[in-house]
């Protein structure tokens, strides 16, 4: 059974204003395979397990029709108060449990989700609303992202980082595993379409400030089990975190713009035309 969470009011808002969305080359990476494997149109786009849409908005200037798909409502009413183009709808619906025809999808992303799902059974629904020929993406990235900022010592920055995210660690959701990676490297292996690619180190930088560095790793699903478990506890760690990369950084706001590299995984797979 998939897992539900990120559904309260307030995670939705907090998922809108600190997840990253993924990069434009993580994007054209997606199309090109696309493109070279279908070739065009683009017609329809469903990125299930939308949350509240920044992935979903990426894609509406590339098909004719986007739909964001998600089972938590106030992810999507955070979604549509930010979806401005025309072509993207949102739909409340199961991952595995997909409103679309069979073969009628051009291409079936998640971002940051499959690892939420029932595996098989999404694999098996994403499979039957593909067209032939349609294509498959599902990404994500590692915890350990990492810090840089000018005249500092990255060693000593991270190493509070770690500390961070090993802190968290005991808060995991036993349906992650130890490292959601394995789950997409299996996918991977599972999915018998013979045309397929695995990346799993792909670095991308963002500029951010402090302060939504630390709002993203707030927003993770262990914090916010540690939050609901003990407010005090999670409280205190995430301030005393970010006191210490502010001292290393000989800075007083953590408004102050740092550099965070995420490493992103992903599969990208095509559905054969005779299937």
């Amino acid at each position: 059974m998939a897992c539900r969470l990120f559904e309260g009011k307030k995670h939705a808002a907090s998922y809108w204003k600190y997840r990253i969305a993924p990069s434009d080359h993580l994007i054209q990476q997606v199309l090109d395979f696309l493109e070279q494997q279908k070739g065009r149109p683009f017609e329809l786009a469903v990125d299930v397990g939308c949350g509240s849409g920044q992935g979903t908005v990426l894609l509406a200037k590339h098909f004719a029709s986007v739909v964001g798909t998600d089972v938590s409502p106030a992810q999507l009413e955070m979604a549509l108060q930010h979806a401005k183009q025309p072509n993207i709808t949102y739909r409340e619906c199961a991952a595995e449990e997909l409103p679309f025809s069979d073969s009628s999808v051009d291409l079936v992303t998640a971002m940051s989700a499959f690892h939420w799902f029932d595996r098989p059974r999404f694999l098996r629904e994403a499979h039957r609303v593909l067209k032939p020929h349609g294509c498959l993406a599902l990404f994500n990235y590692t915890i350990d992202m990492e810090l840089s900022y000018p005249d500092c010592c990255l060693h000593t920055l991270n190493q509070v980082c770690k500390e961070f995210y090993a802190a968290l660690q005991p808060y995991r959701s036993p349906q992650l595993g130890p490292h959601s990676i394995g789950w997409y490297r299996e996918a991977y292996e599972s999915i018998p379409y013979p045309d397929k690619e695995w990346q799993e180190c792909l670095w991308v930088r963002i500029p951010m400030p402090l302060s939504s560095y630390m709002g993203l790793v707030e927003s993770f699903s262990s914090y916010q089990i540690l939050l609901r478990d003990d407010p005090h506890k999670a409280t205190t760690l995430s301030q005393d975190i970010r006191q210490r990369l502010m001292s290393i950084m000989r800075v007083t706001s953590a408004e102050t713009e740092v550099v965070v590299a995420v490493n992103y995984y992903y599969l990208l797979a095509r559905k054969p035309k005779e299937a």
